[in-house]
């Protein structure tokens, strides 16, 4: 185990007095803008209305927000039940869960695309860079909070790779005294070679529904590896970790809607929205 001397950086982006903006707030909001600028952008290439991403996450951000607070509240509600109401609005100080805002994202998509009678899953495609965009850049804001962070390093481990990394990286993983793998970093490195990966899936023009369900496979195959490193893991039953869990259901649903949807010829256009030939 490395040892260390604590000198955290302030989670603090500016104290108004009564006021304090976080640094999780400011990045997780910076991750949120830069993937809706990349998906307007991709969105009016392919024909849609100037602000159909900009209505779609009006609705999409408040309730991917409420659903992952309420799916990790419930997975941690003995944390919950004897305090303070407060506290299970207080997003501030973290506590908020991926799969939780995705589930709640997903099912405002489908709302919203039936309401403007839009294919919701080239809609999904078009979001998909741009959710594992803020996703990669999201895992900033646990940096700051010095949480999702794995267990503690080795000697070897540390003096091996960790002294590598940047300083300020290796000063915020050392908590009371001692060191912790970075998984905030090896997770937003995974998402940003997901990002790219994407990038280039969606210039071979696959069939429409590919590009998302592609990134719920990506997404889902690292968050399974990396999760079984971390320490504050939500858990379904006993040793059972619910993200874990989640995860192998999802690439198993995902790889089988890839399947179905091409054995049943549902996904008949490709991803610039092309008619495909039966």
């Amino acid at each position: 185990m490395q040892t260390c001397s604590p000198d955290p950086i302030s989670r603090v982006f500016l104290d108004l007095g009564p006021f304090t903006i976080y640094w999780y707030g400011v990045i997780i909001a910076t991750g949120a803008y830069l993937g809706l600028w990349l998906a307007m952008r991709e969105s009016e290439r392919l024909g849609f209305k100037k602000d159909t991403f900009v209505d779609l996450v009006v609705f999409a951000i408040p309730i991917a927000i409420i659903s992952a607070r309420i799916y990790y509240v419930i997975f941690e509600w003995e944390r919950y039940v004897n305090g303070s109401l407060i506290d299970i609005f207080a997003i501030w100080e973290g506590g908020i869960a991926i799969h939780g805002a995705l589930i709640g994202s997903v099912a405002t998509a489908v709302v919203f695309a039936r309401v403007r009678k839009l294919p919701f899953w080239q809609l999904a495609d078009i979001a998909a860079p741009s959710i594992i965009l803020g996703q990669a850049i999201g895992r900033w804001g646990n940096f700051m909070n010095q949480e999702a962070h794995g267990g503690p390093v080795s000697e070897s481990f540390y003096q091996n790779v960790m002294q590598f990394l940047p300083d300020f990286i290796n000063r915020q993983m050392c908590i009371e005294g001692v060191v912790y793998h970075p998984t905030f970093l090896y997770e937003s490195v995974w998402n940003i070679l997901g990002f790219v990966f994407l990038l280039v899936l969606r210039r071979f023009n696959p069939r429409r529904g590919e590009v998302f369900l592609s990134y719920v496979i990506w997404y889902s195959f690292g968050r399974y590896f990396i999760e079984q490193m971390r320490t504050d893991s939500l858990y379904i039953i006993g040793s059972l970790r619910t993200a874990q869990v989640i995860s192998i259901i999802l690439i198993l649903i995902a790889s089988a809607l890839i399947i179905y949807r091409r054995k049943t010829n549902k996904a008949d256009r490709d991803y610039e929205g092309n008619k495909l030939n039966k």
